[in-house]
């Protein structure tokens, strides 16, 4: 690559050199997202996708067969991120799923639905009786998208690998909050396990507690750091070596303090998606490489 600087006046050479730094960091932003985030995978991959205060990940297994876990909210962050993970021409997602049905969790799936090319779409059946929610519907009955009703007890797996749903149960209905109803995964491999939380309180994690073998290597923190998730019992149980709280700008606090101090207690590795961007994590031979955009 060839450059050429002209003579300038001592002014502005502040300029140029501002100009020549912005050049250069772009540059390296793209290189980097070409050979982290682009690249074939021969094991399983997850990102923590940075959509503000909201929810979304992507777990990447074996030839490149794709897993979307939420949307995030409706703010357009989602297409964003997937187009740094995905490689240009590649519009295909193998499965959907959403955890439950509120905005910050399903808004960005609409646009992920009306632009991706969609396998199949899992959620609890669990529905929630507003204008975006419809919306969503009617985007999968439009693309004849197929819909799977899953539960706990229920298994998504691909060759060694599997995401078992732990929550909620298959008799679960007249559902008054619908964080309390959301799909709770754990995900194997044969080098390590994740689990995500969604949206649960305490009320639930006591449920899985008492239920579940829940130690995990990565844990999914619950609610985005709410005071009222991520127990201290419950982190004991999971005893996770990795917790990533997706979050954004928001009033409500999150993460909370009480909730990092908990994590910092078990001695987790903690990754905030505000802070650090995109996270992603790599799986082979039991280790656990772990890269991020900031």
């Amino acid at each position: 690559m060839e450059i050429e600087v002209e003579s300038v006046r001592l002014a502005d050479t502040k300029n140029w050199i501002i100009l020549i730094f912005v050049f250069l960091f772009v540059l390296d932003c793209f290189v980097w997202s070409e050979i982290v985030f682009n690249g074939k995978n021969k094991n399983p991959e997850i990102y923590f996708l940075n959509v503000g205060q909201g929810d979304s990940e992507l777990i990447v297994l074996p030839n490149n067969v794709k897993v979307l876990i939420d949307g995030g909210p409706a703010n357009n962050k989602i297409l964003e991120n997937i187009s740094d993970v995905f490689s240009h021409f590649d519009r295909r997602i193998d499965l959907i799923v959403m955890s439950h049905p509120q905005l910050d969790h399903f808004g960005g799936l609409i646009d992920v639905l009306k632009r991706y090319s969609v396998g199949v779409f899992i959620w609890s059946g669990i529905e929630n009786n507003t204008a975006s929610f419809k919306e969503l519907q009617k985007v999968i009955e439009e693309n004849k998208i197929s819909q799977i009703v899953l539960r706990e007890g229920d298994k998504i797996k691909y060759q060694g690998d599997y995401l078992e749903i732990i929550y909620p149960p298959k008799n679960l209905s007249g559902v008054k909050n619908l964080n309390d109803a959301a799909l709770v995964l754990k995900f194997t491999s044969k080098s390590a396990t994740a689990l995500f939380t969604a949206d649960i309180g305490k009320k639930i994690e006591d449920y899985l507690v008492k239920r579940y073998d829940l130690k995990s290597d990565v844990l999914k923190v619950g609610h985005h750091g709410s005071k009222y998730s991520s127990a201290k019992e419950f982190l004991a149980e999971v005893s996770p070596k990795i917790s990533i709280i997706e979050v954004g700008k928001n009033s409500y606090g999150h993460p909370t303090k009480e909730v990092l101090a908990r994590l910092a207690d078990i001695g987790s590795k903690i990754f905030r998606t505000d802070k650090d961007g995109i996270v992603k994590l790599t799986f082979d031979n039991g280790q656990i490489k772990i890269f991020s955009q900031r």
